[in-house]
């Protein structure tokens, strides 16, 4: 459930990348901007006092995914624009990549199912933007992907309904010619 806190973020981001597209029209690199900008700031502050960063990642998520729907973004270039910009911010900070990688694709596939989204291209968008930031995190893009469809399709179960076969479909297989490995077992968060 989110707080009052998370809601604030989501909504501040929401508003910058809202702003970004209109003012630039580069959606991808607005997106980017945005989240890398952010996620740098708020988790330097954030691991000061000892927050949450889960929470810090699905707000600024969800501001992205709603800010590029109401401007008619496309939600899979939104979504790995999202990816790509929360693991270049949470890498400015030192966290763990892989960890990362799929709290963020969960992410992307939460928020995208709370406005209504296709949960699926969203995740493959996510995919392909951890298989592009992979590089910069010293990370074997293969992993990178495998963690990514990993938490998506973990976030897709969660939500319930259709979302888990349509996430489940869309990353697996070849995404930006990297062969994605889901990784089993899926579990149920007690």
């Amino acid at each position: 459930m989110a707080t009052e806190k998370d809601r604030n973020l989501a909504n501040t981001v929401k508003d910058s990348i809202v702003g970004s597209i209109r003012g630039v029209g580069d959606v991808a690199g607005a997106i980017i901007d945005v989240v890398t900008g952010t996620l740098g700031k708020t988790v330097r502050g954030t691991r000061e006092v000892g927050g949450d960063l889960s929470s810090l990642i699905l707000g600024t998520i969800t501001g992205t995914i709603q800010g590029a729907v109401e401007v008619g973004s496309e939600i899979g270039s939104a979504a790995k624009g999202a990816m790509i910009g929360v693991l270049k911010g949470t890498k400015e900070v030192g966290t763990t990549a892989l960890e990362t990688v799929s709290l963020s694709a969960g992410a992307v596939v939460k928020a995208t199912a709370g406005v209504g989204g296709d949960v699926g291209t969203a995740a493959k968008g996510a995919v392909a933007g951890a298989i592009e930031a992979a590089k910069d995190l010293g990370v074997d893009a293969s992993e990178a992907a495998s963690a990514a469809a990993s938490g998506a399709i973990k976030a897709a179960g969660q939500i319930g309904g259709a979302a888990g076969g349509q996430v489940r479909n869309a990353v697996t297989g070849t995404i930006s010619g990297i062969k994605v490995v889901v990784k089993e077992p899926f579990t149920k968060d007690k």
